[in-house]
């Protein structure tokens, strides 16, 4: 008689039930349904040398539409095959029920690593994000800290979708009159299907947890669906 495999002894689907569990459970709440759009682009300028652009724009039903726009500007430097240190700017208005309502700047300096470890035959990757954030007509400058890890499950070839697993925790390293709590403000989960159209591109959907953490009241989930549009050159 055939011996009946247990899914959890395979790696990959122990760290898929590992990661899409915190990315279940608050959905429970459903504080917040939204939309994220997001078209990103990445040019090599030289072998070491790259250029990224992601724009994301987001909706929600509670701000009755359009509430972000966020457009980020990165320059990269390629440290070795698998890390590469990035800076630039964001460029992030934010609007209420489609009208706009403060402008939001950033700098950003990130690294990101690639495939750094293996688990069966799916590969991490990570990214330590820092910022630097300004409101136009509001005084103080926000500083905070996103690492991100992102579990990669090859579903079959080089032609079949990837299931992407991330966590993403938002940390505050001071207050501001916009900025109004330090230390853990809020995390992200989420789980998306990625396709390869082509060499230069990539679609991704999926749905995406942000947990905000309110101290002294109740926490506050939104629920998002997302797609995006990867071009690379």
């Amino acid at each position: 008689m055939a011996r009946r495999m247990n899914p959890y002894r395979t790696p990959a689907l122990a760290a898929l039930v590992a990661f899409a569990l915190p990315a279940a459970a608050p959905a429970l709440a459903q504080d917040d349904f939204q939309q994220w759009l997001t078209q990103s682009a990445k040019a090599d300028l030289s072998e070491k040398l790259a250029v990224h652009n992601e724009l994301w724009v987001r909706f929600s039903d509670n701000r009755d539409g359009l509430y972000e726009i966020e457009n980020s500007l990165l320059i990269g430097y390629k440290l070795s095959r698998k890390v590469a240190a990035w800076a630039g700017y964001v460029h992030n208005p934010n609007y209420a029920a489609g009208d706009f309502t403060v402008m939001e700047r950033r700098a950003r300096e990130q690294v990101t690593i690639d495939n750094f470890a293996k688990l069966g035959g799916a590969s991490l990757s990570a990214r330590l994000r820092f910022e630097q954030r300004w409101r136009d007509g509001i005084d103080g400058t926000g500083w905070r800290f996103r690492p991100y890890v992102k579990l990669a499950i090859p579903l079959g070839g080089k032609t079949a979708p990837t299931l992407n697993l991330s966590t993403e925790p938002f940390i505050n390293f001071n207050n501001t009159a916009f900025q109004t709590s330090d230390g853990l403000e809020r995390a992200r989960s989420a789980i998306a299907l990625s396709f390869p159209v082509s060499k230069a591109v990539k679609l991704e959907a999926g749905y995406l947890n942000q947990r905000r953490f309110v101290r002294g009241g109740r926490d506050t989930n939104d629920h998002a669906l997302t797609a995006s549009l990867a071009v690379s050159f």
